[in-house]
């Protein structure tokens, strides 16, 4: 795996080369005076690169830049998994919050990807990013939550800011499934994951990727005509460990003829704080 790293925080600028230079603001002017134009200009990203490859991510707050900055170490099983990853493999990324992972698989592997978020600020800086690396043509975002049906609910939000996590859909739960009392309601639409590709809206997938922060057993169970292609060959799903819900998943995917390991299930599960318990499983056909 090559080694990329961090290059710059720039302020990228939008403004187009033609376009009138803003007048000079006056030395002695607030710090707060920032007028329209200025504002639209600001575009923080972050560039990781290796020396012959650049990928792009839009930082607007604390937390988009710490996605960047933990990419390799927050979850180093996923960023193994979408190593083996083969030019023009398909790439379903539920959950995909502003798009760290599915930029990486279609700038970095080749793949396509469709990538699926319901949560408004996150699906705005996901497009943002697709964007930047020019892969308009190669990841399509849904702002969609998938689950086992076609709905119409609320997306509750654990809280309101850009490359937050969190959200549940239909249920206002914490990732264990207890209730919780949320910070925001946004109106939003599901649908199954066989709807999609039986419908022809997107091409069936060769690799799965569900984070959906304790609903992933609804998705799966939107699943089950896709999850029987023999050309899907992977799915990674995070799993609560302490949940019935999540460790029945286990079992059904196995009957599937799907495998995993041990080894790298226990190096991917946390042993600490509120999400004790909870971690990747990668499933392999």
């Amino acid at each position: 795996m090559s080694v990329f790293r961090i290059l710059q925080w720039p302020l990228r600028s939008r403004a187009r080369a033609d376009s009138p230079s803003p007048e000079p603001r006056p030395a002695d002017a607030p710090v707060t005076a920032l007028n329209p134009e200025d504002y639209e200009r600001l575009e923080p990203c972050m560039r990781l690169s290796d020396g012959t490859r650049e990928v792009l991510y839009c930082t607007p707050s604390p937390a988009t830049k710490w996605r960047v900055e933990t990419l390799f170490a927050k979850e180093p099983d996923t960023m193994e998994w979408l190593e083996g990853f083969q030019r023009g493999d398909v790439l379903v990324d539920i959950g995909a919050n502003v798009g760290m992972y599915s930029i990486w698989a279609a700038a970095v592997h080749g793949a396509r990807v469709y990538a699926f978020e319901p949560e408004s600020q996150n699906f705005a800086v996901l497009n943002r990013n697709i964007m930047l690396n020019r892969l308009g043509g190669q990841v399509t975002a849904f702002c969609l939550a998938l689950s086992d049906r076609s709905d119409y609910s609320l997306l509750h939000l654990s809280q309101f800011g850009v490359g937050g996590s969190g959200h549940t859909y239909g249920a206002d739960l914490d990732h264990h499934l207890q209730p919780r009392a949320s910070h925001y309601l946004q109106g939003c639409v599901s649908a199954s994951l066989d709807h999609l590709v039986a419908q022809g809206a997107i091409a069936a997938p060769t690799h799965i990727k569900i984070d959906v922060d304790g609903l992933e057993h609804k998705v799966l169970a939107g699943c089950s005509a896709t999850l029987r292609d023999p050309q899907l060959k992977s799915v990674l799903i995070e799993i609560n460990s302490n949940l019935d819900e999540h460790r029945r998943l286990v079992g059904e995917l196995t009957a599937l003829g799907f495998s995993y390991s041990d080894e790298q299930v226990m190096a991917a599960r946390r042993t600490e704080g509120a999400s004790t318990g909870v971690g990747n499983y990668v499933f392999r056909r």
